[in-house]
């Protein structure tokens, strides 16, 4: 036992007082062997662990970790080395004593526990109270039962190669206002809390704040922004404008709480401002900005552009639409073999035929036709630069069966939420407006430009598919039924390898706010996607 700690026993139970360090806090020691158990190597235990295994497993751990002894505690782990070097960054970077760790009921290996402790830095105490839990694993080469290292087990937020830190030199705290002056806090705008962050980190120092004294979590340089969570001391926030709009963000933030990994963007076509962006993910990850994933169909916007501005179609001529169609080698079909005798162009975007696409590729004469559309209409590839981080499209040039694949949205393509809210502004407009989150004034930066607009016919014709697409037999019409006004829709659902059910994308704008929307495993576009939309576009 460390120097300066004291043992009394009160009702049989074994507790430690940090002896020094005046937190006045008992750290609960139930059932301490006193050290690691081993066996012979040559004759090493197997088979799962036992609940006696578990239960004083964990004791023992979390007795050492509340003693401060940062090698026992190691290694109790199945990985000595990362836990011993967290347990001491616990203590002399994020300044955490007068620990009092309780384990509760486990769940077969798995244990949790709650941590009662004090952070503690440059005169201010803060009490810190905290949920976690450990899995108690048998040890490969010595069959001893250990608790297997994750980060999670410190804190249940922490990731690889984050660590916890008390410090008074982060970025000032900010005050968001949206773009008529409300105020968006994470209390009120959960899904924000993530985005909020990431503008402090890029804008507290010029919004005109000063630092508080905080716990964060912070992972190496160049990595994602310290996430708060202990303020010790207060800063004073700067005001920092974005171009969110409250009411639109608050209809974001419950669209999205109807399915789990679900995102959605909104963006005013004629300026380019995000006027929402919400996800659920437990994760916290803003995979409406940053995710790369296929978007389905809702890539025959950008593919009906290519195609109207090549005149190979018009909204209202006549187009195929055979159940199946192939090219070099590769059977694309329509959602449950459908076809359409005799129809034209609008009928076959609006109900999202697959094979009236595919059966025009040879046509275009470039299987880099669509790569080029993208980029330099809609502006999916270029750098954009909306105020934080985001993956700002790809469609990369291909041949052959992936190009034709990439027609309707699959195999290369790569979107988020964002990117096909832009990509429908763009429809709506005419001509690209890079998204922004915060006005361009702020900070000067460089706007992305594409190099030409959408040629006005094929725009208007576009336009026109796009709210044909929204009303009567479109896939889009049972979804933006309760959207008045100028509207007009796309659906999409893509595949994934590794899921038995596709992902749902939709798209639609009315009057001037367009949206997208992405959900995991959703479906159809219609079904999921298309009433997160329709939400977001009736608050706007």
């Amino acid at each position: 036992m460390r120097s300066g700690a004291k043992v009394a026993v009160i009702g049989g139970v074994f507790v430690v007082v940090a002896g020094g360090v005046g937190y006045g806090a008992y750290n609960v020691w139930n059932g301490v062997t006193g050290g690691v158990t081993t066996t012979s190597a040559s004759s090493p235990k197997k088979g799962p662990v036992t609940a006696d295994e578990v239960e004083t497993t964990a004791k023992d751990f979390l007795a050492a970790w509340a003693a401060g002894d940062d090698v026992k505690a190691a290694q109790f782990t199945n990985n000595p080395t990362s836990a011993g070097t967290a347990f001491a960054g616990y203590r002399n970077a994020a300044h955490i004593g007068g620990l009092k760790l309780t384990p509760g009921k486990a769940v077969g290996a798995r244990v949790p526990f709650t941590v009662e402790a004090v952070v503690s830095y440059d005169g201010v105490r803060k009490p810190w109270t905290y949920a976690s839990e450990l899995t108690v694993v048998r040890g490969l080469s010595t069959g001893q039962p250990r608790v297997e290292w994750k980060p999670t087990v410190v804190h249940p937020q922490l990731k690889d190669d984050e660590s916890l830190r008390t410090t008074a030199k982060g970025a000032p705290p900010i005050k968001a206002v949206d773009h008529r002056g409300v105020e968006l806090t994470k209390e009120k705008f959960p899904s924000l809390g993530p985005v909020l962050e990431q503008l402090r980190a890029k804008y507290g120092a010029d919004a005109g704040g000063t630092p508080g004294l905080e716990l964060v979590i912070e992972g190496p340089e160049g990595a994602a922004p310290a996430r708060s969570l202990v303020t010790l001391r207060e800063g004073v926030p700067g005001r920092l404008e974005t171009t969110l709009d409250a009411d639109v963000q608050a209809a974001a933030e419950q669209a999205v709480k109807r399915n789990s990994e679900a995102s959605v963007v909104a963006v005013k076509p004629s300026t380019g401002e995000i006027r929402a962006v919400a996800n659920n993910r437990k994760d916290g990850w803003n995979a409406a900005f940053l995710g790369k994933q296929a978007p389905g169909s809702t890539m025959k916007i950008v593919t009906a552009a290519l195609l109207l501005e090549k005149d190979l179609v018009g909204a209202d001529r006549k187009a195929e639409c055979p159940k199946e169609a192939m090219y070099q080698g590769r059977t694309f079909h329509n959602l449950e073999n459908f076809s359409i005798p005799d129809g034209t162009f609008t009928e076959s975007f609006a109900r999202s035929c697959n094979t009236a696409f595919i059966k025009l590729i040879d046509d275009t004469e470039d299987d880099t036709a669509l790569a080029k559309e993208a980029r330099d209409v809609f502006g999916i590839g270029l750098t954009w630069r909306t105020g934080i981080p985001s993956f700002d499209g790809s469609v990369p040039e291909s041949s052959g069966g992936e190009a034709a694949a990439q027609y309707i949205g699959q195999g290369t393509v790569q979107m988020n939420a964002l990117n096909i809210a832009s990509i429908t502004a763009t429809a709506k407009n005419g001509t690209f407006r890079q998204p922004v989150i915060v006005p361009r004034s702020l900070d000067d930066r460089e706007l992305a430009t594409a190099p030409r607009g959408l040629e006005s016919s094929a725009a208007q014709q576009l336009r026109d598919m796009m709210r044909a697409t929204a009303r009567g037999n479109g896939t889009g019409a049972r979804a933006m039924a309760g959207v008045g006004g100028d509207k007009g829709a796309k659906t999409g659902s893509a595949e994934v390898d590794d899921q038995a059910t596709s992902n749902s994308w939709f798209a639609g704008f009315s009057g001037d706010l367009a949206a997208a929307a992405v959900v995991q495993s959703g479906g159809h576009g219609g079904d999921s996607a298309g009433p997160l939309v329709a939400s977001v576009l009736k608050a706007g």
